[in-house]
C-alpha cells in the first residue's frame, strides 16, 4: 500500500491540464473500514495538502457525527477524491475532476482496501461513475433514496456551504438521511 500511495502521489498524468500543477492528495490505509470519495481538492485543500481541509470538510464531518482525529485516522478512513488534484478555478467554482485519475487509480487502490464496510459518494461525479444506471434522474433523486444503496454506498451531496440553498429546500435530508449517516458510521467505527 505504502509503494502504491507514492506511486499516485508522484502522478502526472494530467499536469498540462491543472493550472497549479499535479499534487496529488488522498489518505488510504488496508486497514480502512470506510472511503470517502468526493469531487476534488480545493484551493485551499491544494494549498495544505491535507484533503478536506475546508469548510465542506468540517461540514461533511459534522454530518458524520466525527471527530476530526477520527477522520484524518486513514487506518478508520480512507480518503480517495474522484481526481487527487486540484482542476482549477471555473466561470461558477472549481472545474470538475479531471476524467484520468479515476479510471487510472481507483480500482487498483480500492483494490488494497480489504476491511472497507462502507463508501460515501459524495456529489454527482462520484455517484455517476459508481451507481452508473441506478442512480436517479438527479442528484436530488439519488440522495432521496439513500436507502436504496446501503450498506455499500451511502450517498451525499456535496458538503460546501453553497448547498445551503439545496439544504434549506430539502429538510427531509437533515431530518432522515443524516442521522442514519451519524448511526451508520459509528456503528462502523
Amino acid at each position: 500500500m505504502e509503494d502504491l500511495l507514492i506511486e499516485i502521489r508522484k502522478c502526472d498524468t494530467c499536469t498540462s491540464h491543472l493550472s497549479q500543477g499535479p499534487r496529488p492528495i488522498l489518505a488510504a490505509h488496508p486497514s480502512s473500514k470506510i472511503v470517502v470519495i468526493g469531487q476534488a481538492p480545493g484551493a485551499k485543500v491544494h494549498a495544505s495538502g491535507i484533503p478536506w481541509d475546508d469548510k465542506s470538510g468540517q461540514n461533511l464531518r459534522e454530518w458524520m457525527g466525527i471527530e476530526q482525529d477520527t477522520f484524518y485516522d486513514p487506518k478508520k478512513i480512507a480518503i480517495v477524491p474522484m481526481g487527487f488534484c486540484y482542476p482549477g478555478k471555473g466561470k461558477s467554482g472549481d472545474l470538475p475532476p479531471r476524467p484520468e485519475c479515476a479510471p487510472q487509480w481507483h480500482g487498483v487502490l480500492l483494490n488494497e482496501l480489504k476491511n472497507v464496510r462502507l463508501t460515501l459518494l459524495i456529489g454527482q461525479y462520484a455517484q455517476k461513475y459508481y451507481l452508473g444506471q441506478k442512480q436517479k434522474n438527479n442528484l436530488t433523486e439519488t440522495v432521496k433514496q439513500f436507502e436504496e444503496y446501503l450498506p455499500d454506498y451511502f450517498v451525499l451531496p456535496h458538503p460546501s456551504p453553497r448547498n445551503n440553498i439545496w439544504r434549506a429546500k430539502n429538510p427531509w435530508f437533515d431530518k432522515s438521511v443524516l442521522p442514519k449517516l451519524k448511526q451508520v458510521v459509528k456503528q462502523l467505527l
